[in-house]
């Protein structure tokens, strides 16, 4: 598998993966199963493509092999695997002790109940941004967002559009998000750069956002005042963890800290035992036994597809609808922004197609961070969007029929302002003021290309 040459073939395994994971939930859909698009793991899809490689690709098996063994061992992809362990431990032991539940309950007796639809656009933001995960917010916040538009007279459909904004708000911005962790990596990046490019997209969408919920989200009748239990000090563990990745401090010392934290506020003021920490950092581990193994097969299989030819195919076809900076960093986001709509999931979106961004970035002088940034916010904006993203899928499940995808899909306005100011941040660059003021040493990158 030495061939350098572009070669559609190299592509097929990646094709194939895809096809079996688009066409197991699509399968799944027509039967009427719920989650349809989760019920074939993706490791197993993932797996199909890989053992397609070692039937289609020349070579040995041994080299074969080899080169998928260099892939799962390549540095970047070890690092991904060990972050997102640390960051699994992190937030199940800080929701085991009560974390989540306090976050929801300060925010909620501090938002003044006339303005309880933006209020769930920040909640919700502030929770995926803590813990890592949209899932994890739309979980915590559905029943409340449905319990307070049936008592405040507040537009059911809205009120939910709203957090689902607020959670992939927090999903695309978190710094111990899958996403997030994929994207930088992918691309050679800190994480702390490229919370500050994203940062300056993702906060005026949702400002404009916060707005037109305040106009259009108020209630007919305002709720009765509620008291909720929470102790501010709960809440620490996230913004610690928050604060010190922003301020640079080394990823794996900075999950370790918040786990530990997490841990003594357990102990003192919740009912940890050694046993349930060390079983809550357990389950954390667990919970990203899916990632993890995706991460470390499709870094395998990258290295087959890259060796065959299949990443090179595919930048010639792309580079003919490229003719400059503008619109490969276009084309990359598109790239990502379809592959979520085939595999309703951005983290595996971000896992295929950084390598081939990668590759682009390189050529066309794009910095990295940007790039990194264009593949969080396009598969973020998919991925909030699609009526068979788990986000979605669950949200609706909650309201038992009474919502529909149709009811909330125009009012996704965080995820529509973030697209129309993505796409213009490639033709005005307001959005480029940290990238200009730390230019990206190039130098590092030319023993990359390859």
């Amino acid at each position: 598998m030495e061939n350098k040459k572009s070669s559609f073939i190299g592509l097929v395994p990646f094709i194939i993966f895809i096809l079996v994971y688009l066409g197991s939930g699509m399968y799944f859909q027509a039967k009427g199963v719920e989650m349809a698009f989760y019920q074939l793991p993706a490791p197993v899809a993932i797996f199909i493509g890989i053992i397609a490689a070692f039937a289609l690709f020349k070579g040995s098996i041994t080299h074969k092999f080899d080169s998928f063994l260099k892939g799962c061992g390549e540095e970047n992809i070890i690092i991904m695997c060990i972050i997102y362990l640390l960051a699994g431990a992190f937030a199940s032991v800080s929701k085991s002790m009560g974390g989540v539940d306090a976050t929801v309950n300060f925010g909620l007796t501090y938002i003044p109940a006339q303005y309880v639809t933006a209020g769930m656009f920040i909640i919700a933001a502030f929770i995926a941004t803590a813990t890592g995960t949209s899932v994890g917010a739309v979980v915590a916040l559905g029943p409340i967002a449905i319990g307070l538009a049936e008592k405040g007279g507040i537009s059911m459909p809205i009120i939910l559009a709203a957090l689902m904004g607020g959670a992939m708000f927090g999903d695309n911005l978190s710094v111990i998000s899958d996403t997030t962790i994929a994207a930088t990596r992918t691309q050679g990046v800190e994480m702390r750069d490229k919370f500050r490019v994203n940062l300056t997209l993702a906060l005026p969408a949702a400002v404009v956002t916060v707005i037109l919920l305040l106009i259009f989200g108020k209630p007919e009748v305002i709720p009765e005042v509620q008291e909720y239990s929470y102790s501010i000090i709960k809440v620490l563990p996230y913004i610690l963890v928050l604060g010190l990745s922003l301020a640079g401090m080394n990823v794996f010392v900075v999950l370790t800290l918040g786990i530990a934290v997490s841990g003594v506020i357990g102990f003192a003021y919740g009912e940890f035992t050694f046993l349930k920490y060390a079983q809550g950092i357990y389950a954390g581990f667990t919970g990203m036994t899916e990632i993890f193994l995706l991460s470390l097969l499709t870094g395998g299989l990258a290295v087959m597809v890259r060796e065959a030819g299949g990443i090179d195919w595919l930048i010639e076809k792309i580079q003919k609808i490229m003719t400059g900076k503008k619109s490969a960093i276009l084309g990359v986001g598109l790239l990502v922004g379809l592959i979520d709509m085939a595999v309703a999931n951005n983290t595996v979106a971000i896992i295929i197609s950084g390598p081939i961004a990668k590759k682009i970035s390189n050529q066309y002088k794009i910095d990295p961070r940007k790039t990194a940034t264009v593949l969080d916010v396009f598969s973020c904006i998919a991925q909030g969007a699609i009526p068979y993203g788990a986000q979605m899928l669950i949200l609706l499940g909650f309201t038992q029929g009474a919502v529909s995808f149709l009811d909330v899909f125009p009012l996704l306005w965080y995820q529509g302002m973030l697209l129309i100011l993505s796409i213009l941040s490639f033709f005005i660059p307001f959005a480029d003021y940290y990238i200009n003021k730390n230019p990206w040493d190039w130098s590092k990158e030319e023993l990359d290309l390859d």
